[in-house]
């Protein structure tokens, strides 16, 4: 377990991968609401500026966010994003993965504090897909 302590400036994780497969963007319509033909069209799609469906980029930040290694980080919040940028279209069975690095600590009280990540997404062929800023809210050792 990596407690606030453990961290530093510097310090970067990389994530497994995944793919974004056609059910993913289906239950991310349904559940979202969001049936924007780009997504769920193919023949609309193709006259589109990316020429295929794409994934939403919500699903991508989301799929993103599952990624990090939840049970080896003593997180007790989501803290918040920033300065988020959806650079590259992630299309149907693109891979992902995530890359976080280490930017700031702030220490907020004895139960730990909040640490800045750098996040970029990556596609299968090195290419940021989004980027941005994370913040977590992380427990100092034995404060859980």
């Amino acid at each position: 377990m990596r407690y606030y302590e453990d961290f530093e400036i510097g310090d970067k994780i990389i994530t497994r991968a995944r793919t974004i497969t056609e059910a993913d963007v289906v239950m991310f319509a349904a559940f979202s609401g969001d049936w924007h033909p780009l997504h769920t069209d193919i023949e609309y799609a193709r006259t589109g500026p990316f020429k295929e469906r794409i994934a939403h980029g919500f699903l991508v930040l989301s799929v993103a966010s599952g990624l990090l290694p939840l049970s080896e980080i003593a997180i007790i919040a989501f803290y918040g994003m920033d300065q988020v940028r959806f650079v590259v279209p992630v299309k149907l069975m693109d891979t992902i993965h995530v890359e976080f690095e280490t930017v700031h600590k702030e220490s907020r009280d004895n139960r730990g504090g909040v640490i800045t990540f750098s996040q970029t997404v990556k596609n299968q062929h090195g290419e940021n897909v989004i980027a941005g800023i994370m913040k977590t809210f992380i427990a100092a050792k034995g404060a859980l």
